[in-house]
């Protein structure tokens, strides 16, 4: 198994690495960034949140100096990938002091013009404003080492080869040039002769993954109430042993904790464990002491364990690789498995790729209601409450106590306080927990103001199908859709609006950055007499 510190790369950036609480290089990164590291042309055959970004980020800025100058370019289709790989870059170059810029359209050009006369070393950005910037002469590439053309196919999808060819004309000849892209039509392959030497062509697409034949399903879940939900989840299953897979090992110390405090028998493994430690975790998931094990997908490699009958991806997988193998450890030696997934609106999309590569179709189910879980739970906290009755117990102590509750309130009503006291685990009410208030929408609907309209091309029908595959809901559940000139009001039903809101707040809609908020009402019209 490799680890990040098995790379010829700087301290600082292995430093950061950790700090982002990642231990291992997942299998793209594992592949391309020796590669990358020998200083030659790449060509990346990969996906979207596949990790790429890191795969071509940690040998870029390995290669950066302290020189105050722009040393590398990455180009984006969108100011929102710029914005999300410059945002990683940041991240991964914490302890290095690299000073990365996204730079895109729709921003004030001025504040790029003053930030790239104060010394940057990585730029990020869009061909368009790019470009607009090496006419004002505001950005010299004459000093580039590394290009990097991200999401290739989908720049020329959008027009601008023209743009990418001009700006690689700009730029140091002595250079090395990576190109990163989900497909390879004719015209990439072209840019590729024009522009690289030689290059390297690794396939990192994930090619024919296939699920084990184990019961999947995903919930979807408010990022806000991801607790609760995971709470009711485990606590309607029959479950016994778990394994719960957390992003990173911060994930898994956070969950950790917060199942340890209401009462779950539930412990983690991660990367900074000693091998005491980890043994002797282990031993207690074997033994069955603990129902839960807690994990990153590294902690969790080795881990074989015949009898696990729930695997619950609390975080979703970064790629489907991972998912095949995290719910693989289910369902062993002929036995049952069932592998639960949260997925918050964000991750609706991330959840269609994974669905895409292993060639089936994810059910979804409900959130079980407080109610579900109290009829599931029933059995157990009737046989919790008897072994204590019957173990003789000292309970006398109690007594004085009882005696005045049920002196003043109903038998029945004094033993289901204690009951929900005892078993409740701090639920916290409706998953829904979004109060929208009066929006003038209809009746049993909620509607919405985004801050768009006809001004970026949107149509009702691009509304309806975003928010459809975003959310999950069938679009003939959407109400009233209005489009004006810069803002658009739409009506969704008040189940689904939560995760409309969380899906559509700060993202995109036909290409553009959207926010979206709860409507004010309708002004009401003065009658006329």
């Amino acid at each position: 198994m490799m680890y990040f510190d098995d790379f010829q790369i700087s301290n600082d950036i292995k430093k950061a690495i950790k700090e982002m609480g990642f231990e291992a290089p997942s299998p793209i990164q594992e592949k391309v960034i020796p590669v990358i590291l020998e200083g030659g042309d790449v060509i990346g055959q990969a996906q979207t949140g596949t990790g790429k970004t890191a795969a071509f980020g940690i040998p870029l800025l390995d290669k950066v100096s302290s020189a105050p100058y722009v040393q590398s370019i990455i180009l984006t289709p969108t100011r929102e990938l710029a914005i999300q790989v410059a945002g990683e870059l940041q991240k991964l170059s914490k302890f290095k002091r690299t000073r990365t810029l996204p730079i895109y359209g729709g921003q004030s050009i001025g504040h790029q013009i003053r930030a790239l006369k104060q010394g940057v070393h990585v730029v990020i950005g869009t061909p368009g404003r790019v470009l607009d910037h090496l006419r004002r002469k505001t950005l010299k590439l004459d000093r580039v080492h590394t290009v990097v053309l991200d999401e290739a196919d989908e720049m020329l999808d959008m027009g601008f080869v023209e743009d990418i060819e001009s700006i690689l004309k700009e730029v140091n000849e002595d250079r090395q040039t990576m190109l990163f892209s989900a497909t390879m039509p004719q015209e990439i392959m072209k840019l590729s002769k024009r522009y690289m030497k030689q290059p390297k062509v690794i396939s990192i697409n994930k090619g024919e993954v296939t699920a084990p034949s184990i019961d999947q399903v995903y919930y979807k879940v408010l990022e806000r109430n991801k607790l609760d939900s995971l709470c009711r989840i485990i606590d309607s299953e029959e479950i016994d042993l778990g394994i719960l897979f957390c992003r990173t090992k911060k994930g898994v110390a956070e969950l950790t904790e917060a199942l340890q405090a209401r009462g779950y028998m539930a412990d983690g493994l991660h990367g900074d464990l000693t091998q005491m430690q980890r043994d002797s975790v282990m031993k207690k998931f074997r033994d069955s002491t603990i129902e839960f094990l807690i994990a990153t997908d590294v902690a969790a490699r080795g881990i074989d364990v015949d009898n696990v009958t729930h695997v619950i991806n609390y975080d979703i997988p970064q790629d489907p690789e991972s998912y095949v193998h995290r719910i693989g450890r289910t369902g062993r030696a002929g036995r049952k498995g069932l592998a639960l997934t949260l997925v918050t609106p964000r991750e609706m999309k991330h959840l269609r790729s994974i669905e895409s590569e292993i060639k089936m179709s994810i059910p979804s189910e409900e959130i079980p209601s407080i109610e579900d879980v109290v009829e599931k739970q029933q059995a157990s906290w009737k046989q919790q409450l008897i072994s204590i009755i019957e173990a003789d117990e000292e309970l006398t102590f109690f007594e004085p106590l009882v005696n005045e509750m049920l002196g003043e309130y109903p038998s029945e009503k004094v033993v289901a306080a204690l009951m929900k006291v005892a078993f409740h685990r701090e639920f916290t009410g409706e998953d829904d927990s979004y109060d929208f208030g009066d929006t003038g929408a209809a009746s049993g609907m909620v509607r919405f103001f985004i801050n768009v309209g006809r001004n970026v091309q949107l149509t009702p029908k691009i509304v309806i199908d975003e928010v459809s595959e975003l959310v999950g809901i069938p679009s003939k559940s959407m109400g009233r859709i209005d489009i004006f000139e810069n803002f658009t009001f739409i009506e969704v039903p008040e189940d689904s609006a939560p995760f409309v809101y969380e899906a559509l707040r700060y993202s995109r809609l036909n290409g553009a950055r959207v926010n979206l908020e709860p409507a004010k009402p309708r002004p009401k019209r003065e009658k006329k007499f």
